[in-house]
């Protein structure tokens, strides 16, 4: 506990003794600047920009080439308008454009890629460190989420909050208009400078365009690359609010695997958001339900680790990279998809939660959780609670902290039988240092683990750099992680090792290293938008400095300016296998030394036809045997309604003798149709020979108003040996409302 005190308190004294840089306007934005003007025009958003305030506002362009290249400007030209009033934001874009506009789907949360639309970057602190990202289609198809400077850190559009949106074609151009409440944003309203970028996505031309210039080897949405919008006062405050979101739903399942008859039972429970402050907010939960949640994609595991899924659930989306963010990816001490799973990976009941999360002051971001789930036949009810803060410092730099705990409620017997499983916690620090171009980064971590009768090899440290110049890119990372370093809300990716011989996983600490260099060039003429070479190794050694394994790649990617891309992968493996281990069900394979390579090239064609396909083939060894590989699938879309995608995947292990051979099968359709921007059905169909499972997930979704669903979904699981031998089914209905108290 000395440590957790130590930690908290250091993280809460670098909040109060860094300057606070957030007024503040770089170099860079002063050519990017924007003064609001103020309405008091009634705002009709219905895609017409009729109202007199629109005439009167400065017009600016998004016009700047960001993809395939940042040379010149954008083919087509992107006209945008800004205002606000008391309770809004406003903003209307005229995007030229002549044809039909390719929308991959009407479904809510698509995302920018592939679709002709705008998007507005907001970053309301102006730090560089978090913002928002809204994108409309050309067709209204709305899209958010959270960013943040985390360096594998992508939009999945699994943040939602509510705001309006219009679009309408006028042959050879379209409008878009849109009006973002300032409640569904979290600022400071004594902050009057707020960073912001518009994007242009055109889609039939594969480009993209920006105002604020952002540099070609930058995402598009990069923090760094703001431009400023001035407000004329402070912005408006607003009062605190409160949003319920209660729900229903009913279920009729049947699980022959569990030997339990048909049966049907209902359940109700509620979300809620309270807004302490324009920046503070406070999410509670009861009751949960994510009977909704898409299921998860099923995937051929040629790894002898577990496989990291991401998370879905609304209520861990929201400002997630708060906790989420610490260590690597193959070691995150925070891992939310942990809490309400037992250790094979069944549901367990969340009773309740809450979560506060957002800015204390400028600069000073913390995020405190506690979940509780309840009893399930023999396992225990847990509480899972977490903390963290985050300072930043220097111009684009944090130092951060957390501490995290597990109590699990069972039994003093159980307890004197495995001492373990009673509680565990974490505690960390991380620093992570970004000049203000983004060119360098830097960052230095330390993890500790608590539990019972456990003092040494218990902690976790890495550090490593990046680098980012135009053609040239270099990451280099290190850790060392010991043998009893336990995240019971967090997941590690080698840590436990199964011997097949024994049937035991045994635990091993381990060393890592990983390398990376890549070349870049993106020329302006040609069919060639980009070209990669690069070259990466991950090292991983045993506690004595021993080899356990290393993996080298070369890797060389073409993307092509129509929207394909070619890629061609050479690897190389060095694993001392450090116990035995079976991938074929035969014979485990003996604890020693293994070389073995392979060759992966990958094609997709191009996304903007209606029919498109795509595929890779794997080849080389595998151990002492081979591996063959084939994945191959197609695309068609009537759109924007319906999509339908088919993907199979066939890998041949084939050992030596008494070690066996074998065909891992996974045959994946996806059939969508969107009836229109409110009504959407979808349909998984997943053929797993690995998994042993034939999946059927079907789910319609009715969003009758912004942020009210009716959800109707149909699942069915079946053993594909012996084959279609029902497991369950379950046919579920779920009903929620928005409210805004």
């Amino acid at each position: 506990m000395r440590l957790i005190k130590h930690l908290l308190f250091y993280c809460l004294s670098i909040s109060y003794t860094v300057t606070c840089q957030a007024q503040k306007i770089t170099e860079f934005q002063k050519d990017y600047q924007l003064d609001l003007i103020k309405t008091t025009d009634a705002i009709k958003i219905d895609g017409i920009l009729d109202e007199p305030i629109w005439a009167h506002t400065k017009l600016i362009h998004a016009d700047n080439k960001k993809y395939p290249n940042d040379i010149g400007e954008a083919k087509r030209k992107t006209e945008v308008r800004l205002t606000f009033d008391d309770k809004n934001i406003y903003f209307a874009f005229k995007v030229y454009d002549s044809g039909t506009a390719i929308i991959k789907s009407l479904k809510r949360d698509i995302g920018h890629d592939g679709n002709d639309g705008i998007g507005i970057v907001l970053d309301p602190l102006n730090q560089k460190t978090n913002g928002f990202f809204f994108v409309v289609s050309a067709l209204n198809v709305q899209s958010e989420d959270q960013l943040s400077t985390s360096l594998d850190k992508s939009p999945e559009w699994s943040w939602d909050t509510k705001w309006f949106s219009a679009t309408k074609d006028y042959g050879n151009f379209w409008v878009a208009e849109i009006m973002i409440p300032l409640k569904s944003l979290r600022y400071d309203p004594n902050q009057m400078y707020w960073g912001i970028n518009l994007i242009r996505i055109d889609a039939k031309n594969v480009e993209y365009s920006t105002w604020a210039k952002v540099p070609a080897i930058f995402k598009t949405y990069d923090l760094g690359y703001t431009g400023i919008i001035h407000w004329p006062t402070a912005p408006p405050k607003n009062s605190n609010n409160l949003i319920i979101q209660p729900y229903i739903t009913g279920t009729a399942n049947e699980d022959k695997q569990n030997n339990k008859t048909l049966n049907a039972n209902g359940n109700a429970g509620f979300d809620a958001k309270v807004a302490l402050n324009t920046s503070l907010n406070l999410d509670v939960t009861v009751n949960p339900d994510f009977s909704q949640v898409e299921v998860d994609q099923q995937v051929t595991n040629l790894t002898r680790y577990n496989i990291f899924l991401p998370e879905k659930r609304n209520f861990f989306i929201e400002n997630s990279d708060l906790f989420s963010n610490f260590g690597i990816p193959p070691v995150r001490p925070f891992y939310s998809r942990t809490i309400g799973l037992d250790k094979q990976g069944n549901r367990i009941p969340i009773l309740f939660g809450a979560r506060l999360s957002g800015n204390l002051a400028p600069g000073t971001r913390i995020g405190v959780m506690n979940m509780q789930t309840g009893r399930q036949g023999d396992y225990s009810p847990e509480n899972f609670s977490a903390i963290t803060l985050h300072k930043r410092v220097l111009k684009r730099s944090e130092i951060k902290g957390y501490f995290l705990n597990r109590e699990n409620y069972i039994s003093k017997e159980a307890e004197l039988k495995n001492p373990l499983d009673r509680y565990g916690r974490n505690a960390g620090i991380a620093f992570e240092y970004s000049n203000v171009p983004g060119s360098f980064s830097a960052w230095a971590t330390y993890h500790h683990s608590m539990k019972a009768n456990i003092t040494d090899l218990n902690s976790y440290a890495e550090a490593g750099i990046t680098t980012n110049h135009k053609h040239w890119n270099t990451v280099f990372e290190i850790g060392n992680l010991g043998k009893n370093y336990y995240t019971d809300m967090g997941y590690v990716e080698r840590i436990n090792n199964y011997d097949a011989l024994r049937d035991t996983v045994i635990r091993q600490g381990y060393k890592n290293s990983f390398a990376q260099i890549s070349y870049l060039t993106q020329p302006p003429n040609g069919k060639i938008g980009k070209f990669q070479i690069q070259f990466e190794n991950y090292t991983v050694m045993n506690p004595d400095n021993t080899l356990n394994e290393s993996t080298s790649n070369l890797g060389i990617q073409t993307d092509f300016k129509n929207s394909s891309f070619l890629k061609a992968n050479f690897g190389n493996n060095v694993v001392d296998l450090m116990f035995p281990t079976s991938f074929t069900g035969g014979i485990p394979l003996p604890a020693q030394r293994y070389q073995y390579s392979q060759f992966l090239i990958n094609f997709m064609s191009d996304t903007r036809k209606d029919l498109g396909w795509f595929g890779d083939a794997r080849i080389g060894n595998f151990y002492n045997g081979t591996i063959k590989g084939i994945s191959a699938g197609i695309q068609w879309r009537n759109q924007p309604n319906l999509s339908i995608r088919l993907k199979a995947e066939l890998n041949n292990i084939d050992l030596p003798g008494k070690y066996g051979s074998t065909k891992l099968l996974l045959i994946a359709p996806r059939i969508e149709y969107n009836f229109n921007t409110q009504l959407f059905w979808t349909t998984f169909i997943q053929y797993n020979t690995q998994g042993n499972n034939f999946n059927i997930n079907s789910r319609l979704q009715y969003r009758y108003k912004p942020m009210s669903d009716f959800f109707l979904v149909y699942t069915d699981n079946y053993f594909t040996d012996p084959l279609f031998k029902n497991k369950n089914r379950a046919l579920i209905f779920k009903f929620s409302y928005w409210f805004n108290m």
